[in-house]
């Protein structure tokens, strides 16, 4: 979807707030002739997952096009659920429970999680996560990222839930941060 922030009866940002969560699964690229940082800033954070100025060449633009929609793939090759201990990441429906309470996460706070939920136990580089959440062109400070997992880890750690049925997002010195499972009770199914 391709989406101009300069839209004449509402705000593309307030546009791209309403239709991330009923378009979980869709592209937004942001096409604008707004420059400012913040705008930039604005408009990912609503949920866009690309974003570029006017004038902007054709070729670009496909390219960036083709490079999300094979990042995001299609819906049947991916769970829509994904369950970790007491923690549930509803992928479809951007809802996250845990154990059994919904819990409300910004837009780049469930980005995140979702993509720590899509490859548990596996180590994810800085810079992967930043292409993954944010985008392959994030000009901004890396620092962003160590925020939104010091939030993820307050919110899920403030759920009330048993810790140790929870998952731990562990940092990895001098390379990124790895989601770790819980380790499941004896006589428990790894499901919980």
């Amino acid at each position: 979807m391709l989406l101009d922030l300069g839209l004449p009866d509402l705000d593309g940002v307030d546009v791209c707030r309403r239709l991330r969560p009923l378009q979980a699964a869709a592209v937004i690229v942001v096409l604008t002739a707004r420059t400012g940082e913040m705008d930039v800033v604005v408009a990912l954070e609503a949920g866009a997952d690309d974003y570029l100025t006017k004038p902007v060449r054709l070729g670009e633009l496909l390219a960036r096009a083709r490079a999300h929609l094979r990042r995001s793939g299609t819906a049947a090759e991916r769970p829509t659920t994904v369950r970790l201990g007491d923690l549930v990441v509803d992928l479809g429906g951007r809802r996250v429970t845990v154990a059994g309470r919904e819990i409300t996460l910004r837009t780049k706070e469930f980005d995140l999680l979702a993509r720590f939920a899509r490859d548990p136990d596996v180590a994810l580089s800085r810079d992967t996560l930043i292409t993954d959440v944010w985008d392959e062109n994030w000009y901004g400070s890396t620092k962003t990222l160590d925020v939104h997992v010091a939030a993820l880890r307050k919110r899920i750690a403030s759920s009330g839930a048993t810790p140790d049925r929870l998952p731990v997002i562990t940092t990895l010195r001098g390379h990124g941060y790895r989601l770790e499972t819980p380790t499941p009770e004896p006589g428990l199914s790894a499901g919980g």
